[in-house]
């Protein structure tokens, strides 16, 4: 399954749910899709979707997606990071009208080129090339995010178990 998700931003991201729905269409994407669609006002014709979809049910379509593809906002690609998925990252442009600037792009380049975690797609015709090349574009990758507060609880279990010696 490819899980899509554009947030909530009230821009549409009509650009991204088309590119789905057509890569989908025209059978490049062959697995099942859910596209988390905000306020975009296309309506995807070969993929499942809705406008909202409670955290718990994105947690869980981003756990079992094979891809997940999101727009360029920290918190959806985080997420995606913090479950071990490598996620494809298309960032709202503001010339397209799909956020008030570009800090999506810059934001985005950032990550992708200090970080090495995640896919950046600037030009929407790469995406398909994109998916289809997925598993071998992240074999080579870093995946996931360390958690500071995982370390924090290790090393306090130490001091602490050390004390009551």
């Amino acid at each position: 399954m490819i899980f899509v998700s554009v947030g909530t931003h009230e821009q549409p991201f009509n650009r991204l749910v088309k590119a789905v729905d057509d890569l989908k269409k025209d059978g490049v994407i062959t697995d099942e899709v859910i596209i988390q669609t905000g306020f975009s006002t296309y309506k995807p014709k070969y993929c499942q979707c809705s406008k909202l979809i409670p955290y718990q049910q994105m947690i869980k379509n981003v756990a079992d997606a094979k891809i997940v593809i999101t727009h360029g906002g920290p918190a959806s690609f985080i997420m995606p990071l913090q479950v071990g998925k490598t996620p494809i990252v298309v960032p709202r442009q503001h010339q397209f009208g799909e956020h008030v600037n570009n800090h999506q792009v810059e934001f985005a380049r950032n990550v992708a080129r200090k970080m090495g975690t995640i896919i950046l797609v600037e030009e929407i015709a790469n995406l398909g090339e994109i998916i289809t090349n997925y598993n071998q574009l992240i074999a080579g990758m870093r995946h996931g995010m360390n958690s500071n507060n995982a370390k924090f609880c290790e090393e306090l279990e130490k001091i602490v178990g050390d004390m009551m010696i």
